[in-house]
C-alpha cells in the first residue's frame, strides 16, 4: 500500500511540475535597481521591439531608460538596451495624455507608483498619474499598446520623436498621417552608434478625430483627417480620439530598419485587435524558451533568480532585419540575409563571449546560426568582425577581438550552417588589422602602454583570441598558422612581474610602468593599464593556458596562494577616476564586471576543485537576489545572467572556446537541459542543502567520474550527471592532474 501510495503521490508531483508555469518565476524588475541597467517592459525572445517605460533622466543608471528608484514616466519607447553601460536607442516614444499640450515640444512627466505597476515576460502594466492605465505587449517587430482612459477624459496619444537621453540625439525625424487610423514616420539619430535609422508604422483601433503636429519649432492643428506631414529634428504629434465612444484605445506600432513600407508590412504580425491573445502568444514564446532548462528545487527564491537570469539570456542580440531578411545597414546599404535568415545586432561581445555565447550552443539551435552569420555579414560590410555592434555600427567599445572566440567555439563544435573557412578568413582579418593597437602588439609581442592604453587587458585578451584562432587553424589543417598563433597566444608571459605576482603594463622599451599599485583603477581607457578594473582583477585572464600561468607563479601552490590573496584582499580601489564597473566585491574579486567571471573556477585547474566549489556557492548566494538590485553590476546583455544559469546548474565554460564545462557547486536538486538533438542532459544533486556545498563524488550515467569538468560532446550525448555533496571539502576528488580541465 505504501509503495502504491508513494507512486500515486510521485505521479501527482510530476503532473504538477509538468503544469508548472516557468514564466511565473520571472521577475523583469530584477536588475532594474542597483547598477543592473535592465528594463522591465515587454519583449519576446530576441525581438526587435523592446516596449518599455522611460523615466526621462540622463545618467549611468538610466542606460536602459528606467531605474527602479524613479517615480516618473515620460513615455514608452520601442527600443532598449538590456543591462549595458552606455545609454542609446529609446526610439519612437509614446505617451497617453488626457489633455493636449499647449507647448507641443515640452517633455511631460507622469508620476507612478510601483504599487500600481506590474511586469511579466511579454507584458508590462502601469497606472499613470493622469488616470490612464497603460498595458504593453509585443511580437517580434510590433509593439501593442492598450490605454484605458478615465471616464469623461479626452483620449490623446502623443508620439515624441525628439525624445532622447544620454548619448542619443535625433538628427532627422518625420511623421506622416496617412488616414484616420494610420501614421508612419522615422527617427534618424546619432549617439553611441553614430548612424541609426528606425522606421515605424502605427495603426489605432479607433479613428483619429484631430491631430497636432510639430516639427520642433511650430505646430499645425489638423481638424480634418487628410494626409498630413511633418519633418524636422524634433517632430511630434498628438492624436485625439472621441472619448464619448472610446475609453480604451489600442494601437500597434511596428518597426523596420529599412523603410515605411516594411514597417507597414510588419503590422501584419498582429492581424486583429485582441490584446489578450497577443499577450498570451508572447507568454507562450517565453514559456517555450524557459522550458529549455528545467530546475527542481524547493527554494522559490532560487527559482526566481534562475528563471529571471534565463529570461535575460534571451533578450540580446536583437532582430535587425525585416521578416524577409532585408535590412539597411549603417552604411546605408540595403541587403538581404540569404535563405530566409535573420540579421541580428546588439553584440556586446566583450561580455558575452565568456558565458552567454557558449550557452547558446545548448539553448539556441534554431537562432544561433543566424547570429553567427550576422557577425560574418558585419565583416563583409565593414572589412572586420565586430567588436561591439549596435545597429550594425561599429562602436569599437571595449578591448580584444572577441567575435573570434564566439566563432571559434562554434566551429570547434561543428556548428551547422556556419562556413568555417569563411569564418577563419574573417578571423585573420581581425588578427592582422591595422588599428586597435594590433600592429604594435604583433611587433613587440605585447601592447606597449606608451603606444596605446590598456596594455595589460589588451595583451591578455588578444593572446586568448589568438589561441582561439590557433585551434581553428589546427582543425582546418593550417599547420603554419597554428604555430604562429600559438606563439602569439603566449604574449601574456611578457607582462608577468614575478616580484609582485601581477601582470603589469610595459613600455615599448620593455620596462614596467611605474609607479605600480595593484589597487589602482583608471576609467579613462587611454590612460588605464587595466580596462574597467585593476591588476587584481585582470592578472588572471589566461583561460587558454592556465598551466602556463602556473609556471609563472612557480607551481600550483604559487597560483593557489595568489588566488587566495585575491579573495582575502581589502575590497577597495585607489585612484582619482575609479571605474564604476568594478563592483560586487569579495576581496578583490569583482563579480559585477566580466573580467572576474572565470577566476573562481581556476582552482579546479590546479587540483583544488573544493576551493572552486566553495567560492562559487559564495558568489551565487551573495551576488544574485530576487530584488530590483539583484545583480552585482551591469547585467551586460545576458552575460551576468548566463554566469548564474551555468553556475546554478553546476557548470561553467571557464575557457569559453575549449568545449569544457568546469564543475562548480550545483545549487538545485535537479537540472534538465533539453538538447538540440531531442535528447536531454540531467544534472542531479544528492544530499544537497545550504551547508553541503562541496562535491564528494561524481557519476556519469551510473559510472564513477573523476574529472572536474565535462566536455560539450558528452553533454550533447545526453545522460545523467550525479553529484554527491557534503558539508566538508572533498579534497580527494579532483586531485589527480589527469582529472583537471585545460589539457592535463
Amino acid at each position: 500500500m505504501r509503495l502504491s501510495t508513494l507512486a500515486v503521490l510521485l505521479g501527482f508531483t510530476l503532473s504538477v511540475q509538468a503544469q508548472d508555469s516557468l514564466i511565473s518565476y520571472v521577475d523583469p524588475f530584477i536588475g532594474t535597481g542597483g547598477h543592473g541597467h535592465t528594463f522591465p517592459g515587454a519583449t519576446v525572445p530576441f525581438g526587435m521591439v523592446q516596449l518599455s517605460p522611460d523615466n526621462g533622466r540622463a545618467g549611468w543608471d538610466w542606460c536602459s531608460g528606467y531605474h527602479y528608484s524613479d517615480s516618473l514616466i515620460v513615455g514608452f519607447s520601442h527600443m532598449h538596451l538590456s543591462g549595458t553601460g552606455i545609454g542609446d536607442w529609446l526610439d519612437i516614444s509614446v505617451l497617453p495624455l488626457t489633455a493636449p499640450l499647449d507647448d507641443t515640444v515640452q517633455r511631460l512627466t507622469m508620476r507612478f507608483s510601483h504599487d500600481n505597476e506590474q511586469a511579466a515576460p511579454g507584458y508590462y502594466q502601469v497606472l499613470l498619474s493622469n488616470g490612464v492605465n497603460a498595458e504593453l505587449t509585443t511580437t517580434e517587430r510590433c509593439g501593442y499598446h492598450r490605454y484605458t482612459y478615465p471616464q469623461g477624459s479626452t483620449p490623446i496619444i502623443r508620439f515624441d520623436l525628439a525624445f532622447h537621453v544620454n548619448w542619443d540625439n535625433p538628427t532627422e525625424t518625420h511623421v506622416s498621417i496617412l488616414n484616420d487610423s494610420t501614421l508612419v514616420g522615422y527617427r534618424y539619430s546619432t549617439g553611441w552608434a553614430k548612424v541609426q535609422k528606425v522606421y515605424f508604422a502605427a495603426r489605432t483601433s479607433a479613428p483619429i478625430v484631430r491631430s497636432i503636429l510639430n516639427d520642433g519649432q511650430s505646430a499645425s492643428d489638423m481638424s480634418d483627417m487628410v494626409e498630413t506631414y511633418d519633418k524636422g529634428k524634433g517632430a511630434s504629434v498628438q492624436l485625439f480620439f472621441d472619448g464619448n465612444t472610446h475609453r480604451t484605445i489600442e494601437m500597434k506600432v511596428a518597426l523596420s530598419m529599412t523603410s515605411y513600407d516594411k514597417a507597414v508590412n510588419a503590422l501584419r504580425e498582429i492581424p486583429s485587435w485582441n490584446f489578450r491573445d497577443v499577450r498570451k502568444a508572447a507568454e507562450d514564446k517565453w514559456e517555450k524558451e524557459l522550458q529549455k532548462i528545467k530546475i527542481t528545487t524547493a527554494d522559490n527564491r532560487l527559482k526566481r533568480v534562475f528563471y529571471t537570469a534565463l529570461y535575460h539570456t534571451a533578450i540580446a542580440p536583437t532582430l535587425y532585419s525585416d521578416a524577409d531578411g532585408t535590412y539597411q545597414n549603417a552604411n546605408g546599404e540595403l541587403r538581404t540575409m540569404p535563405n530566409g535568415a535573420n540579421r541580428y545586432t546588439l553584440f556586446s561581445l566583450w561580455d558575452t563571449f565568456r558565458a552567454l555565447n557558449p550557452l547558446f550552443t545548448l539553448t539556441q539551435p534554431q537562432r544561433y546560426t543566424d547570429m553567427l552569420n550576422s557577425l560574418l555579414a558585419f565583416h563583409d560590410e565593414n572589412g572586420l568582425l565586430p567588436v561591439w555592434d549596435l545597429s550594425t555600427w561599429e562602436t569599437n567599445t571595449m578591448t580584444g577581438y572577441h567575435a573570434i572566440p564566439v566563432l571559434a567555439d562554434a566551429i570547434l563544435k561543428d556548428w551547422p550552417g556556419l562556413n568555417a573557412e569563411r569564418a577563419y578568413e574573417a578571423m585573420l582579418h581581425s588578427a592582422y588589422q591595422d588599428i586597435r593597437g594590433v600592429p604594435d602588439y604583433i611587433e613587440y609581442g605585447y601592447l606597449p602602454q606608451d603606444k596605446a592604453g590598456g596594455s595589460v587587458t589588451v595583451t591578455l585578451e588578444y593572446a586568448f583570441d589568438d589561441w582561439c584562432i590557433a585551434q581553428v587553424a589546427k582543425k582546418l589543417g593550417k599547420t603554419a598558422d597554428y604555430a604562429t598563433f600559438m606563439n602569439r597566444a603566449k604574449s601574456y608571459t611578457h607582462l608577468f612581474d614575478s616580484q609582485t605576482g601581477f601582470m603589469r603594463a610595459k613600455t615599448s622599451e620593455g620596462h614596467f610602468v611605474e609607479p605600480f599599485d595593484p589597487f589602482w583603477s583608471e576609467h579613462d581607457f587611454d590612460k588605464s593599464q587595466y580596462i574597467e578594473g585593476n591588476a587584481w582583477q585582470h592578472s588572471f585572464f589566461v583561460p587558454h593556458d592556465v598551466h602556463g600561468l602556473v609556471h609563472l607563479y612557480g607551481g600550483n601552490e604559487g597560483l593557489s596562494s595568489k588566488l587566495d590573496e585575491l579573495f582575502a584582499a581589502p575590497s577597495e580601489m585607489h585612484g582619482e577616476n575609479i571605474s564604476p564597473d568594478a563592483s560586487g566585491f569579495i576581496g578583490q574579486y569583482a563579480h559585477g564586471n566580466e573580467p572576474s567571471h572565470h577566476i573562481a573556477y581556476l582552482y579546479s585547474y590546479i587540483g583544488e576543485a573544493w576551493k572552486t566549489q566553495e567560492r562559487i556557492r559564495q558568489i551565487v548566494d551573495s551576488m544574485y537576489h530576487d530584488r530590483p538590485d539583484g545583480y552585482a553590476g551591469n547585467e551586460d546583455a545576458g552575460q551576468m545572467s548566463a554566469w548564474a544559469v551555468w553556475s546554478i546548474a553546476g557548470l561553467y565554460p571557464a575557457n569559453p572556446a575549449s568545449g569544457e564545462y568546469v564543475f562548480g557547486s550545483p545549487c538545485a536538486d535537479e537540472v534538465i537541459f533539453a538538447l538540440p538533438n531531442d535528447k536531454s542532459f540531467t544534472i542531479r544533486t544528492l544530499d544537497k542543502d545550504a551547508k553541503n556545498g562541496y562535491i564528494q563524488s561524481v557519476t556519469l550515467n551510473g559510472e564513477p567520474y573523476e574529472k572536474t569538468y565535462i566536455r560539450h560532446e558528452d553533454v550533447l550525448n545526453g545522460g545523467k550527471l550525479v553529484f554527491k555533496m557534503g558539508p566538508k571539502p572533498g579534497k580527494r576528488y579532483g586531485r589527480k592532474p589527469e582529472s583537471w580541465p585545460g589539457g592535463n
